[in-house]
């Protein structure tokens, strides 16, 4: 199968630039509703907000394909008496990487506000421990861009505890076929997902199997598919591949996980998934993920009688300024075409 990759880096621009931090997902889910739509499929959201696409299969086996719409962030912790926001993480963005970046704070009454994350010792001229200061949610602040003195002239904008706060993902893609953005766990999966879903359309075949794709919307804080719509026999996570120590992931490979912190994934499925990258001559790598938990980890922990596997395509410096690679993202959606014909 052929895939559209102009549609692929376009569709994960779109959505890598729609803030979306766990609890907050609406208008990124809204965009992926709109286009499976233009592809023609309709999109339908269950009582929590994930997202469901199905895809008509020739069997009667029902798999589920999975990834997270939803992304790290942070949220408003407190108004400080200096006109400065505290602020609580959501999910397990990596701290040090925030300090200097760029943010839009987003009101129960409908405004947006910009910002700026800053250490409390912000300035070289003034603070001796500006370069050492640990940059930790006590230690990090929003700086509002508005004219504010005083928390009362804060609350007087509609900010308040509670708001959500996200972060500039600065998404890039460059001409020598890197994408890097924050967020691409796991943005860059559902534009992925997507990808598939135009492959099997463009060329007027269907998939072996009835293949729903869920699009989770709690995933960064562990529950994101503790609740599986309908039943399906298998379900496979879609997801970031990591890359660094004891790993042999690479940007350029699709990454197959055998283990996470939560354990091993089904014997027979991963077996599978291999079996498929050999055939197929993908650039792919087996790996054991100590901390890591994905979509499929939580549906397995809710309960669910599951077989249950995850690969993505390799990305670097996960939780910070990530960069994935277009080989990664053509070998994972090669996977997938290949497990579901």
């Amino acid at each position: 199968m052929n895939f559209d990759r102009e549609f692929v880096l376009s569709v994960a621009q779109r959505i890598l630039t729609t803030d979306s931090p766990a609890g907050y997902t609406d208008k990124a889910m809204e965009l992926v509703g709109e286009l499976a739509g233009e592809l023609g499929f309709p999109l339908k959201r269950t009582n929590k907000g994930n997202g469901v696409i199905i895809l008509q299969g020739t069997e009667d086996k029902t798999v589920g394909l999975c990834a997270h719409i939803d992304t790290l962030g942070l949220m408003v912790r407190a108004v400080k008496p200096s006109g400065t926001l505290a602020i609580t993480k959501i999910g397990g963005p990596l701290l040090p990487t925030l300090d200097g970046e760029y943010c839009r704070i987003y009101t129960r009454r409908g405004g947006c506000h910009t910002g700026t994350i800053l250490c409390t010792s912000p300035a070289a001229h003034v603070f001796t421990d500006a370069d050492s200061r640990a940059r930790t949610e006590e230690n990090l602040e929003i700086r509002l861009d508005e004219v504010v003195k005083t928390a009362e002239d804060v609350k007087a904008l509609g900010i308040a505890v509670g708001d959500f706060i996200c972060i500039d993902p600065k998404t890039v893609v460059t001409s020598t076929g890197f994408i890097k953005s924050r967020f691409l766990d796991d943005k860059l999966s559902v534009a992925l997902l997507l990808g598939v879903l135009k492959c099997f359309k463009d060329s007027g075949k269907a998939p072996r199997p009835t293949t729903a794709l869920l699009i989770s919307t709690y995933e960064e804080v562990g529950h994101g598919m503790a609740h599986l719509p309908f039943p399906v026999d298998e379900l496979l996570a879609v997801d970031m591949g990591c890359i660094g120590d004891d790993l042999t992931c690479t940007e350029y490979d699709v990454s197959i996980c055998a283990k996470d912190s939560t354990g091993p994934y089904d014997y027979e499925l991963t077996g599978r998934l291999i079996d498929l990258a050999q055939k197929s001559e993908l650039s792919y790598a087996v790996d054991i993920y100590p901390r890591y938990g994905s979509d499929v980890s939580a549906a397995r922990s809710a309960g669910h009688d599951i077989r249950g596997a995850l690969i993505g395509p390799g990305v670097h410096a996960s939780h910070g300024m990530e960069r994935s690679h277009w080989l990664g993202c053509e070998n994972t959606m090669r996977l997938i075409a290949a497990y579901l014909s």
